[in-house]
């Protein structure tokens, strides 16, 4: 699969710059729409949460405290690109029909073609992400460049499950439905609104439930990078658990696909 990616780069890249295009085509405003539910949602939960719950600032588990709306960002700029790619990835089969049915066409690189659609709008939430920090006061720096590392690790992730999810749907459409509402449970399960230090009441199985969630790594990932100034390696079980999963989860997909693909223009 990765062979695949790496030798039609060039057509994972126009396809990429194509279907980010189509999805605004014919609107006033065109691409410009990419960045406004984005923009909408973090301004709904930064107006409730601190404005309306009086959640104005957050102590993190080093004991830095930041306004709310910082740590909120980083928490959503991931989630927004992991909620974009695996929706859109998940039924990426579906929507290229025309090109699997075509024999000679390699059918492995379109679920990355939407990671590097989502990827666009991805880099430009975190160059905002960064100024925005930058005017409340908290400067890059070195730790600043781990959010490269963070997201190329969430892109690795996403791509694992989307492997499997967009194969499965061809023959199971109510696999869009059950993507949607599980990005649905994931936005409160991920420590994006709230974090885990600030739940003392729930038993300790649960926390560790919680941080098992491939998510709470990247969200946290975030957070260490702009405000704890904490280096991945910092964490070796909890890196070599996300990794070891992204693997797994690689090879299940991966496996999963190629069977498959043989009865996808069939199906379709």
């Amino acid at each position: 699969m990765i062979k695949e990616v790496i030798l039609n780069r060039k057509i994972v890249w126009n396809l990429a710059k194509d279907d980010l295009k189509k999805r605004f085509a014919g609107s006033v405003f065109g691409i410009f729409w990419a960045f406004v539910p984005p923009i909408i949602t973090t301004l709904l939960y930064w107006f409730v949460f601190e404005k309306g719950l009086h959640a104005s600032a957050s102590n993190l588990r080093t004991g830095v405290t930041v306004p709310f709306v910082l740590h909120l960002m980083a928490g959503l700029v991931p989630w927004f690109f992991f909620q974009e790619a695996w929706g859109s990835g998940t039924n990426v089969l579906l929507e290229y029909s025309y090109l699997v049915k075509k024999v000679v066409f390699k059918i492995e690189v379109l679920p990355v073609v939407k990671m590097m659609s989502a990827l666009f709008t991805h880099l430009f939430f975190v160059v905002f992400m960064i100024i925005l920090y930058a005017c409340m006061g908290y400067y890059p720096d070195w730790y600043t460049l781990q959010v490269v590392y963070y997201s190329f690790a969430l892109f690795c992730f996403t791509v694992a499950i989307t492997y499997f999810t967009s194969a499965i749907v061809v023959f199971l459409r109510d696999v869009s439905q059950l993507v949607g509402i599980a990005m649905q449970i994931g936005v409160w399960v991920t420590p994006i609104m709230w974090t885990i230090e600030g739940m003392s009441n729930i038993p300790a199985w649960a926390v560790t439930i919680l941080r098992m969630n491939p998510l709470y790594y990247i969200v946290y990932g975030y957070r260490d990078s702009m405000i704890n100034k904490i280096g991945f390696w910092e964490h070796p079980y909890l890196t070599a658990w996300y990794w070891g999963l992204t693997i797994v989860m690689y090879l299940i997909g991966t496996h999963v696909f190629k069977k498959l693909k043989m009865h996808f223009a069939d199906v379709l």
